[in-house]
C-alpha cells in the first residue's frame, strides 16, 4: 500500500477508518457473532501500528551501530589502511541518531513489548550497504561543518528514500507481525514527524502519543460500534442504488465501505461530508477491486443527497465547513 496522502498525527484518522473498515471485513467474512471479540481485535490491531512506530525509530540506532562495528574492526587488522586508522564517523557520531539510543521512554516500551532487530542482523547490513551507496550518505560524510539540519535530514532520508519501499525490510516486519504487513508506510511518517520536531542539538526526541487525543480512540470504537449494528440497514440502504449491479459483482469489501462510510455520514456531526466521501474513496483505491473507487463514489453521491433529503444528515461544528 503507498497512500499518497496521509494526515501526520498520530494515529492519523485515516489509519482508523482503514482499522476499522478491515475489521468488520473480518469480522463478517468469519461469521462473528461476538461484537466484544472483534472490536478488542481492531483496538489491537491499533495499538501494534503503535509498536510498529517504536520499531520502526530504533531502526537506524541499529544500523550505526553496525557501521560503529565496522569502522572498529578495520582499526584491528593489522595492516589497517590509513582510512581504517582515521575513520570518518560522522555519521556514527550523528546527534539524532544519539538522541533516539538514549531515549528511556523509547528503550522501556522496546524492552516491555519484546521488540528490536537482533535477531535479524542481514537486514541491518543490507540497510547499511544501501545507505552508504546513496548519494545524500556521501553527501552527509564529505560536508565540511555539517548543520543539525543535515543531521536531521541524512536519518531523514534513510527512512524517506531507503527503508519505505525496501522488500527485504516489508519482508521483515511481515514476519515479525502480520498486522504490519500494511502498516510500514503509516510507522514511517510518523517517524518523519518526529524527526521533524526537533529543532536544534540541545532539543531531545519527543515520542508521539497514540491518540491525537481521546476523541480519536472514541471515535474508532463509535465507528466500529455503529456500523456493526446499523449494518444490515445501511446494505439495504446502498442496495436501492446498485440495483442494476448483479449482487456478485459488488465486492463484498465495497459494501462494507460504504456502510462505514454511511455510519459517519449519519452519525459523526463534527465530520464534514466532503471529509467522509473523499476519506473513503481513497480508501477504496487501495483496499478493494480496481475502479471500486469511482463505483462507491458514484453510489455515495447519491446515498448523501438522499440522506441529505431525509434530514438524516446533521452537521454542526466543522461539519458545516463544506456546506
Amino acid at each position: 500500500m503507498r497512500p499518497e496522502t496521509v494526515h501526520k498525527e498520530m494515529l492519523s484518522r485515516r489509519l482508523l477508518r482503514i482499522k476499522v473498515v478491515k475489521a468488520l471485513y473480518a469480522h463478517f467474512k468469519s461469521e462473528s457473532d461476538s461484537l466484544i471479540v472483534s472490536e478488542k481485535n481492531l483496538l489491537f490491531s491499533i495499538d501494534k501500528t503503535y509498536e510498529l512506530y517504536h520499531q520502526m525509530l530504533w531502526l537506524i540506532v541499529d544500523v550505526a551501530q553496525y557501521a560503529e562495528k565496522r569502522i572498529e574492526l578495520g582499526r584491528q587488522k593489522k595492516l589497517p589502511t590509513p582510512e581504517e586508522l582515521n575513520p570518518n564517523t560522522r555519521f556514527i557520531d550523528n546527534p539524532v541518531i544519539a538522541m533516539i539510543r538514549d531515549n528511556e521512554e523509547l528503550v522501556d516500551f522496546l524492552e516491555r513489548k519484546k521488540l528490536g532487530w537482533s535477531n535479524y542482523p542481514e537486514l541491518i547490513k543490507h540497510l547499511y550497504l544501501a545507505l552508504t551507496e546513496s548519494d545524500f550518505y556521501t553527501a552527509y560524510m564529505n560536508s565540511e561543518t555539517p548543520s543539525f539540519k543535515e543531521d536531521v535530514d541524512v536519518i531523514g532520508k534513510f527512512y524517506s528514500q531507503i527503508v519505505c519501499d525496501d522488500t527485504m525490510t516489508e519482508e521483515v516486519l511481515e514476519e515479525q507481525s502480520i498486522l504490519w504487513n500494511d502498516d510500514t508506510d503509516f510507522a514511517g511518517i510518523m517517524v518523519l514527524r518526529t524527526l521533524d520536531n526537533l529543532k536544534n542539538e540541545h532539543d531531545h526526541i519527543e515520542l508521539l502519543p497514540q491518540y491525537k487525543n481521546e476523541d480519536d480512540l472514541a471515535y474508532a470504537r463509535e465507528l466500529f460500534r455503529y456500523t456493526l449494528v446499523h449494518f444490515k440497514e445501511h446494505i439495504e440502504y446502498i442496495g436501492k442504488y446498485t440495483s442494476n449491479w448483479e449482487v456478485d459483482r459488488i465486492a463484498f469489501m465495497d459494501n462494507v465501505i460504504m456502510a462505514t462510510a454511511m455510519s459517519e455520514l449519519i452519525d459523526f456531526p463534527s465530520i464534514p461530508v466532503k471529509v467522509t466521501l473523499d476519506e473513503f474513496i481513497e480508501i477504496a483505491k487501495y483496499y478493494s477491486t480496481p475502479g471500486s473507487s469511482t463505483f462507491i463514489n458514484g453510489v455515495l453521491d447519491k446515498i448523501v443527497e438522499t440522506l441529505t433529503a431525509e434530514n438524516r444528515i446533521q452537521k454542526s461544528g466543522r461539519g458545516l465547513l463544506d456546506k
